[in-house]
């Protein structure tokens, strides 16, 4: 574990736990997603004002969980990168995510609605490997999009950090992500977002939040944070990405706060 993993660890140590088993009893039934962006100096802040309302999950021992994710394209078009560039929707995006403390893998598929409602499903593979290599996951990714492997290729990795709180109600959840870092596997060119924070927001729409005073204490404002369209954009200096040129702009600024 980095240093500022080790900083995160330790301060979601002053939080209680939450177990995984604890975390499948919630059930937000008129959910609300909204992403937040901020920087680790922040992200300390926030986290101090956070104790006395909210759980952290603890997964074998540890708060702090990494993750290993490789988003898959048509390498020639890179559809799925253009339909979130343009703004399409309904879209879709394909990923392999591995679970680096378990070594656990899933193929999954996420799915945006012309309501903007996000679907997600996903099955068990061996790892990313299998899914290169030996097509795991081939007859999943068929029935839920009706593409197959042979279609698509790895086009972006990327890893990070997360951290997962609970307030005391059980009526929102938090994941906060930091130390991010992409590699392009056409270019190969890889970038680093370390001082950057992605911070996602699922909430009972009808309870009151107790982060919500706290974000706005902090100045934390809503942003999305694609993190293969940003990853892309940041590792293809060829790439067209007219619509997250500001995006990318503001990133910087928060970065450099």
């Amino acid at each position: 574990m980095d240093k500022l993993a080790n900083d995160i660890e330790l301060m979601a140590r002053q939080l209680p736990p939450i177990t995984l088993k604890e975390m499948s009893g919630i059930r937000l039934m008129n959910r609300t997603d909204q992403k937040y962006l901020t920087n680790v100096p922040t992200l300390k802040r926030l986290l101090e004002l956070t104790r006395g309302s909210y759980y952290a999950q603890e997964i074998d021992g540890q708060r702090v969980s990494p993750y290993a994710t490789t988003y898959w394209d048509d390498l020639q078009t890179l559809g799925m990168f253009r339909q979130h560039e343009t703004g399409r929707a309904p879209r879709q995006k394909v990923r392999v995510r591995t679970y680096l403390n378990s070594d656990i893998t899933f193929l999954e598929v996420k799915k945006k609605d012309n309501h903007g409602k996000t679907s997600k499903s996903r099955v068990q593979v061996p790892s990313l490997e299998a899914v290169m290599h030996e097509g795991a996951g081939d007859d999943f990714l068929a029935e839920k999009t009706g593409l197959h492997l042979c279609d698509l290729g790895p086009a972006v990795g990327n890893r990070f950090n997360r951290i997962t709180l609970v307030n005391y109600d059980k009526t929102e959840r938090l994941t906060i992500d930091f130390g991010i870092q992409f590699y392009n596997y056409a270019t190969e060119n890889r970038a680093s977002m370390n001082n950057i924070v992605v911070i996602e927001l699922k909430r009972d729409g009808r309870c009151p939040s107790p982060i919500l005073p706290i974000l706005r204490q902090l100045r934390i404002k809503p942003a999305g944070f694609s993190k293969y369209c940003i990853g892309a954009s940041v590792t293809d200096p060829d790439l067209r990405i007219n619509r997250f040129k500001k995006r990318l702009v503001k990133i910087r600024k928060v970065a450099e706060a």
